[in-house]
């Protein structure tokens, strides 16, 4: 029975108040929380050249490859005989946030707890390698396994199996935008009451060679493969194009009253989401920045604050030309005079960019900001660029400062962009 002092902070807001009180990530700079954040508040890159593939013949030839994971450590054989990269990376991320939240499903209600968690591509692996076996082999002996390793759902449905949860269950795909868009929704579902947790992120597994061919072919990645770690230069002046990477993050989201009558220990309040579409180009984001503009003046407003509230900003910036200078325009224009006293970051600097499963990590990195005290550097930040208005980039280095709020961009190909505004919890 919840008491009456908590239901009136439940609806103090507008619905119900929603919180995060585990994290989980897999990621080219670590597969555990306190390796991850040490990494990146220490500016150390996780780009290399790529050893899943020969990569000769290629014009890209390096990445940010999850390095460390084994998945021995968290499935049988026979688990990882039919579970694609993408699934297993979403589900180590999913048992490492469950276990930081110190959840016991076998004392909740199973159809009070979702899952969605979201990918951009899905089992491309396995895509490319069940088609070399149709050329080579013939159809009758394709894998009966095949689908349902690479379907985008599969990550949701198999963390739901698992765990045998029955609420709630759905795979979300808005390209790079993926991680925030799920996160966001589950944020909605614990708003409204149709559910007390929810676990939600982003995963992916696209450094195949199809994958890297593609993103090359489409002149979106850098080629600067005489020096990997700095290739990831968002707002700088020389910036060629993104890097691909991989990974996954995970949250536990909970309605503010089930997670203090459990005694959780609580990393965040999730205070506003912001979502638009620019509906202008498959590719490129609107020349105007109207599309982001609008995701983060809504979240803004769904959170109940103002600019001058937010202490860090998590920027999408994927080290583009266009992009990352629409998105310093777009904050100029939303946060006015303090747009240059705000710190800026993009810690794909660092990571490369995880496509879908970026949101959910670079959301993370703004609780973890919170929590330690310590804004994490754009590396790579050498040569300003004038296009890229006078924002405090937080070049290089890391810098300690006390956040209470913090916001995260995602931007995706096809125009979708979502804001996320998270902040400690409001008394």
């Amino acid at each position: 029975m919840q008491s009456s002092t908590l239901k009136s902070e439940q609806n103090r807001w507008g619905g119900n108040r929603v919180v995060i009180t585990g994290l989980g990530t897999v990621t080219p700079v670590g597969c555990d929380k306190k390796e991850f954040w040490l990494a990146v508040s220490q500016g150390k890159s996780g780009i290399k050249p790529i050893k899943g593939f020969d990569t000769t013949d290629f014009d890209v030839r390096f990445a940010g490859e999850v390095q460390d994971f084994d998945p021995s450590f968290w499935f049988d054989q026979k688990q990882i005989r039919r579970l694609d990269p993408f699934v297993q990376y979403a589900f180590a991320a999913s048992k490492m946030a469950v276990d930081d939240s110190g959840l016991d499903f076998a004392k909740e209600d199973p159809t009070r707890v979702g899952v969605i968690i979201g990918s951009g591509m899905g089992g491309l692996q396995e895509l490319e390698a069940q088609h070399t076996v149709l050329m080579q082999r013939g159809p009758s002996r394709i894998s009966p396994f095949m689908i349902t390793k690479l379907m985008i759902n599969a990550a949701s449905g198999y963390v739901a199996i698992h765990y045998g949860l029955r609420g709630p269950n759905l795979g979300v795909v808005s390209a790079c935008a993926t991680g925030a868009h799920a996160i966001g929704e589950a944020f909605r579902l614990l708003q409204r009451g149709d559910v007390d947790v929810v676990i939600s992120g982003g995963s992916e597994a696209v450094i195949t060679p199809l994958g890297v061919a593609a993103f090359s072919s489409m002149k979106a990645l850098s080629t600067r493969n005489d020096d990997p770690q700095s290739a990831s230069r968002p707002f700088d002046r020389d910036r060629d194009g993104f890097v691909l990477a991989e990974g996954a993050g995970v949250v536990i989201l909970e309605e503010l009253w089930h997670a203090r009558k459990r005694g959780a220990h609580i990393y965040a309040e999730v205070l506003g989401y912001g979502l638009s579409a620019d509906g202008s180009h498959m590719a490129a984001p609107d020349p105007n920045g109207r599309g982001a503009i609008h995701a983060i003046e809504s979240a803004l407003k769904d959170a109940r604050c103002s600019p001058k509230d937010i202490a860090y900003i998590n920027a999408h910036a994927t080290s583009t030309p266009l992009g990352d200078e629409i998105e310093a325009m777009s904050i100029s224009k939303v946060f006015d005079d303090y747009a240059t006293k705000v710190p800026v970051s993009s810690t794909k600097s660092m990571m490369g960019h995880l496509l879908g499963a970026a949101g959910a990590v670079e959301l993370i990195v703004c609780v973890l900001a919170m929590q330690e005290g310590v804004i994490p550097p754009t590396i790579n930040y050498e040569n300003p660029d004038p296009k890229c208005c006078k924002l405090d980039f937080v070049p290089k280095k890391a810098r300690e400062a006390k956040v209470d709020m913090a916001m995260s961009n995602s931007f995706g190909f096809g125009g979708h962009n979502v804001t996320l505004v998270v902040g400690r919890e409001r008394k």
